[in-house]
């Protein structure tokens, strides 16, 4: 009898406690703030829209850095003259550069861009997937200027959790390529 008496209150004092509670399951949410440009006023060849929570910062000859401080992110900028007819090489260096990635990219689709009255013409590249970068583009007047651009995060490449930081700023590198403009 007494075992009984020791296990039912070692029972009771065992069950109390507090009921559980069953948790709905969760989604990660990120929001952006709304994308809203400024023109960049360079002492180089070029001009563009910049999106207000980004900062240019120069460097030496004609690079620059497009930084996205609160996103941990930056589109890396290299500008160079055409000369001696080396476009091709600048075409072939810019192409070679975007499929480096091609290893850990699940894909690298392109897209064509052209804007006549700017005289830019050149192609983005979208690299899908673990790789360092997830975006490439260069642009060109085919005749004086070329410019590529890169965009890396400062963190190790996991596609699956920066794809709503590179949807958001493939968009500014799209409105950078369409106001491209040379001086």
């Amino acid at each position: 009898m007494r075992y009984l008496i020791v296990i039912f209150i070692f029972l009771f004092v065992v069950s109390c406690g507090d009921d559980v509670i069953v948790k709905p399951n969760a989604k990660l949410r990120l929001e952006y703030p709304t994308q809203s440009y400024h023109k960049t006023n360079t002492d180089c060849e070029y001009d563009f829209l910049i999106n207000n929570n980004a900062q240019l910062i120069p460097g030496r000859n004609c690079a620059a850095k497009v930084e996205y401080p609160k996103m941990n992110a930056g589109v890396y900028l290299t500008f160079q003259k055409i000369k001696n007819q080396n476009l091709d090489s600048l075409l072939y260096d810019a192409q070679k550069l975007a499929y480096n990635h091609d290893i850990k990219a699940q894909s690298i689709p392109e897209q064509v861009f052209e804007n006549p009255d700017n005289k830019t013409y050149g192609i983005f590249y979208s690299i899908n997937g673990n790789a360092a970068s997830q975006s490439h583009f260069y642009l060109t007047d085919s005749i004086n200027n070329f410019i590529t651009g890169s965009l890396y995060f400062e963190a190790k490449p996991n596609f699956d959790s920066i794809y709503p930081a590179v949807v958001y700023l493939r968009e500014d590198i799209r409105v950078m390529m369409e106001t491209m403009e040379w001086k």
